[in-house]
């Protein structure tokens, strides 16, 4: 009998003890609410327009006619034909080369188009469409100087009058490739390939679909050399914004004209 009252004397204890000590606070892990921030697709449908960033400097992907002023060319055609896809209109919004990176940051455009390479410090910022063109630099002369800038040697030599354009991946190439040449800046990319035809510089490298081009446009006298064995990889495509429904758009765009012909089409008008 003694057992059980100090049995029941030490229960009484515990409870007391326990009443005593603050309960400790439970916190649930919540999940994260859904955020209700539009997407950039959405944007671009309520605004009613998809703002393309272009250089206008860039025959045939993207050219200004300052008499008019309106753009003209292959990826301004496509440009058109995916506004027109999305429902709205094409605001065509000018940028630069050496300022394009610091224009996409500060969201002055949606998309870049233009003849616009695939570059990691590009895809740093925002991403790419799938692949349009692949091609890489090839050098282009006078068509009596074709043989003497075959390799990227003979590029690289005191001699030789290099022309580029300011802040673009030409540019780049042409200090990383061969920083013996004398290497010119111009800043009119429009007319840049006059300065060869004129004899004020000996040759450019640049993309090899602008070589063709340029060779069209000056036939007798400008010669692209070697365009079917450019000198690096390089891949042109869309940079847009950093929105995967807005990619996935403009690619779903890109696969359906590949396959019913339309962007073949643009193609045909532009470069054949």
């Amino acid at each position: 009998m003694k057992s059980l009252v100090r049995l029941a004397a030490a229960l009484a204890l515990s409870l007391v003890v326990l009443a005593s000590v603050e309960p400790v606070a439970v916190h649930a892990q919540t999940a994260p609410t859904a955020t209700s921030e539009v997407s950039r697709l959405d944007a671009i449908l309520a605004r009613g327009s998809l703002r393309i960033g272009t250089t206008g400097d860039y025959r045939p992907f993207s050219y200004l006619d300052k008499a008019t002023g309106t753009y003209q060319g292959y990826d301004i055609d496509v440009g058109e034909a995916l506004a027109g896809a999305l429902g709205v209109k094409a605001e065509f919004v000018a940028t630069s080369w050496p300022k394009m990176m610091e224009d996409f940051s500060a969201d002055k455009f949606d998309i870049a188009m233009g003849g616009v390479s695939i570059t990691l410090p590009r895809q740093k910022k925002g991403y790419f469409s799938t692949p349009i063109m692949r091609e890489g630099k090839t050098p282009i002369a006078r068509c009596a100087d074709h043989t003497k800038f075959q390799t990227v040697a003979d590029l690289n030599q005191p001699s030789t009058h290099a022309v580029v354009n300011p802040g673009g991946t030409n540019e780049a190439f042409a200090r990383a490739n061969f920083p013996n040449a004398d290497i010119r800046v111009y800043a009119d990319n429009t007319k840049i390939f006059d300065e060869i035809a004129a004899g004020k510089a000996d040759v450019m490298v640049t993309d090899s679909s602008e070589t063709l081009y340029q060779q069209k446009l000056h036939a007798g006298v400008l010669c692209s050399i070697h365009p079917d064995k450019p000198f690096d990889f390089a891949e042109k495509a869309y940079w847009m914004q950093r929105d995967v429904a807005l990619k996935a758009f403009v690619d779903q765009f890109l696969h359906i004209s590949a396959e019913t012909g339309k962007t073949k089409a643009i193609y045909a008008k532009w470069f054949e």
